[in-house]
């Protein structure tokens, strides 16, 4: 059996597409997968680190900025698209897929519309509450629409969404090292809070700076600090914390690969209001400190933020408001065990375990109708 999954451009799409490539090799070890990303985005990276082959469209996003520069990329995106797609069709008759999944992302639209014109069939996962306009424009041709959230309805035609909820990293679902093994790992004292704060796979501009113009609290209040801050400001933070002499007290990281250890170090997580996140929190039972991204379609985060304060199951602050009141409210509930405990109890009940097996689920559903596999899943 083959399949060809696309996207990326951030950890949101890419670890998710991760966890459904895992579920498929478990269930279908004879399994060849493919992924198609963009040329330049972290999938070219983060892809073939996990053992699978990935080839790389010349393909970007629209950039809003009217800068110089930003309008003449701009200009080139039409050719861009048109040969991405002379080489997605490539790539497709190549290869020759069973099944291609997007799962949201630049490369994303190219593969999964040329799979459609193509006859091939597709499956889509969308992640979040608000559905991307890659998965929208795709939704008409793409065979099952695996969603996160109820009510997608008002986005894709009704009788092809399955509710799965979202593909979480079988070493975080299945988390299994102790907090003592993460706070070795990260060279914390396990006798002191953890907090973990991380601004998504490329950074958040704002609770870097939240955490870097206030770095001496951390010492005062006597609380560690695991701190991912993207590549754009790694440098910069990592030389403030050696300035201040606080090394002992601020972990700084451009990446965390392992992010497995870093939640079970975590007492508490400072995080963006994306859709990963937000499964791996739920899964996890972490207590949160959530400030949404402002510069995302329809504003989601922001709902996937109070849909979780609104249940008791996170704390939710404005990305204004974080710089003056997020460290704050995190040491105030990091002395607070009880609301911990309280809050830890109320995130899990939101949780949505074995996604990345259900998507499978659905895949084979394809794949029986067409032939591929028989309904005992083998492979033939």
């Amino acid at each position: 059996m083959k399949a060809i999954i696309s996207g990326g451009g951030t950890g949101g799409h890419i670890f998710p597409a991760l966890a459904i490539a895992a579920a498929l090799k478990r269930r279908h070890p004879e399994a060849d997968i493919l992924f198609v990303g963009a040329r330049g985005r972290m999938e070219m990276e983060k892809v073939p680190a996990a053992g699978y082959p990935i080839k790389g469209l010349p393909i970007a996003g629209l950039q809003r900025q009217l800068t110089l520069s930003n309008i003449i990329k701009n200009l080139q995106l039409p050719f861009k698209m048109l040969h991405s797609r002379v080489l997605v069709r490539r790539i497709l008759r190549q290869f020759s897929p069973d099944i291609v999944v997007g799962v949201g992302g630049f490369a994303s639209q190219p593969t999964l519309s040329t799979a459609q014109r193509m006859g091939l069939p597709t499956l889509l996962q969308e992640q979040n509450s608000y559905a991307g306009l890659t998965n929208k424009t795709l939704a008409r041709g793409a065979d099952r629409i695996c969603v996160a959230y109820p009510d997608m309805e008002r986005f894709f035609p009704a009788d092809k969404i399955v509710l799965t909820g979202n593909p979480v990293r079988a070493d975080i679902e299945q988390l299994s090292c102790t907090r003592d093994e993460g706070c070795a790992h990260f060279q914390l004292d396990p006798s002191l809070p953890v907090i973990l704060s991380v601004g998504g796979s490329l950074g958040a501009r704002s609770i870097n700076r939240m955490v870097m113009d206030n770095l001496q609290l951390f010492a005062q209040q006597r609380v560690q600090i695991i701190f991912q801050t993207g590549g754009a400001m790694h440098d910069e933070a990592r030389q403030a914390v050696e300035r201040a002499g606080l090394g002992q007290w601020v972990k700084v990281h451009p990446f965390i690969s392992r992010m497995d250890l870093a939640y079970a170090a975590a007492d508490l997580v400072i995080s963006r209001a994306g859709a990963l996140a937000i499964s791996e929190l739920c899964l996890l039972g972490k207590p949160a400190l959530l400030i949404p991204s402002p510069n995302v379609a329809e504003d989601h985060q922001t709902r996937n933020a109070k849909a979780l304060a609104d249940k008791g199951a996170a704390i939710m602050l404005t990305d204004a408001e974080c710089h003056d009141l997020g460290l704050p409210q995190a040491f105030d509930l990091l002395h607070n065990p009880e609301r911990c405990a309280a809050m830890s109890q109320a995130i899990l009940t939101l949780a949505a375990p074995h996604a990345a097996d259900r998507i499978v689920d659905e895949i084979d559903a394809i794949l029986v109708r067409n032939h591929v596999i028989d309904s005992a899943t083998e492979t033939k």
